[in-house]
């Protein structure tokens, strides 16, 4: 299988190639950069003048051997790959789906936050509708080894679909890095439970139960991953976004989330959580399709 990355000559598309390489090594799967260029539509009003159609392709040409010393320089084998489409989000979907890829890869916006994720437009587009998991980059993630192991995956979790469609991607991941597993489920604090009319009693036995319930759901998860991956459970308070947004490199290589549970099957959706979650995440953060089952 193959990681696809995305690459349209800036920072950021150095911060995917990193990311990318790390994954592929890590995977023991093939590298493949791709720059996309605006395609001539052959007919009707969206004609676009083949000149300038020509002058976008050398352009491609120009990042992509940008892209190559970039890779060059740090000893990244992979093949590079110009691709003509509608727009970089499509073009890229349609080589992940044409070469089975495993992942793809992309950067965060120019101007986001440094050492934080915040997907561009190409990167919105695809967590809207990509055939395979996605990967957001941080800003700043080129400057990272390209051969450090990934060692620590963390895996947003709660007892639905989606999240036992991450879980499953994630083991899989860990088998092949073997890397360590974590299961992080987030819970509300006391006082986002209940007002303090309700009673501190009342409130203490609602939260017990909470607590035992996300425990019984992890622990019957672990128990079903496959032989052979370490893994461990954690339980979080606060606001979802924040407890996960706060997670960075000293605790995890990589963050695995499952897309919404509707819409689109073999799809990436984001909903409501995530879609804030990856305009704030500190470390890679990975969505995965959601499942046929």
């Amino acid at each position: 299988m193959t990681v696809v990355v995305g690459h349209d000559g800036s920072d950021s598309g150095d911060d995917a190639a990193v990311l990318g390489a790390r994954l592929a090594r890590a995977k023991g799967e093939g590298l493949l950069v791709v720059t996309v260029y605006p395609e001539e539509n052959p007919i009707g009003i969206g004609r676009v003048d083949a000149e300038w159609v020509e002058a976008m392709r050398e352009h491609a040409r120009e990042v992509s051997d940008c892209a190559k010393r970039f890779l060059d320089e740090r000893a990244i084998a992979a093949e590079l790959r110009l691709v003509g489409s509608g727009s970089a989000a499509h073009g890229l979907d349609d080589v992940a789906e044409a070469e089975h890829a495993s992942l793809i890869v992309v950067g965060s916006e120019r101007h986001g936050a440094r050492r934080r994720i915040s997907p561009g437009s190409t990167g919105e587009r695809l967590l809207h509708g990509a055939i395979c998991p996605v990967a957001i980059a941080p800003r700043g993630f080129r400057e990272r080894p390209t051969d450090s192991p990934v060692e620590r995956i963390g895996v947003s979790f709660v007892d639905t679909p989606e999240a036992h469609e991450a879980l499953r991607f994630a083991a899989e991941l860990a088998k092949e890095t073997s890397a360590k597993l974590t299961l992080y489920t987030v819970i509300a604090r006391r006082a986002e439970v209940f007002s303090p009319v309700i009673g501190r009693d009342a409130e203490e036995a609602f939260l017990a139960t909470v607590r035992e319930d996300v425990h019984a759901a992890q622990d019957k998860a672990l128990a079903a991953l496959p032989e052979g991956v370490e893994a461990t459970e954690e339980l979080l308070e606060g606001d979802t976004v924040d407890a996960l947004a706060a997670l960075d490199e000293h605790e995890i290589d990589l963050l695995v989330c499952g897309s919404r549970g509707y819409g689109p099957v073999r799809r990436v959706l984001l909903g409501g959580v995530l879609r804030k979650l990856v305009r704030r995440a500190a470390c890679p953060v990975v969505v995965v399709p959601r499942g046929a089952a």
